[in-house]
């Protein structure tokens, strides 16, 4: 199995940036993507951004496009959440989430086999 572990959550004003990470461990070389969510108090979870490992593809929730970017790095087996112009919506808590297979659809929470526990980004006002 994948065990997901992020960090890098923090306080950070309006307009600040954060990186979240998300560190892969166990079988990591079955991993196809990996995708970010967030979920803010009395809200569902969110699809936020998503990476393919092969091609590199990337996508971004409307939400957060044009602000935020997600990288890879393979021999580290961790995933990036550059987070910049951080508004006070941003505020959540975040998972890194790992899929073990070649699907179409990343934007949804069942396309996802593993999830992190969780870091909390606040951003004030």
């Amino acid at each position: 199995q994948v065990q997901l572990v992020e960090s890098g959550g923090g306080l950070v004003q309006a307009g600040g940036s954060l990186r979240l990470s998300c560190a892969a461990s166990g079988r990591t070389f079955s991993t196809y993507a990996m995708g970010w969510f967030r979920q803010a108090p009395g809200k569902e979870r969110e699809f936020v951004a998503r990476i393919r490992w092969n091609s590199g593809s990337t996508y971004f929730a409307d939400s957060v496009k044009g602000r935020f970017t997600i990288s890879g790095d393979n021999a580290k087996s961790t995933v990036y959440l550059q987070m910049n112009s951080l508004k006070p919506e941003d505020t959540a808590v975040y998972y890194c989430a790992a899929s073990i297979a070649r699907r179409t659809v990343l934007t949804n929470e069942g396309s996802y086999d593993y999830w992190g526990q969780g870091t909390q980004v606040t951003v004030s006002s």
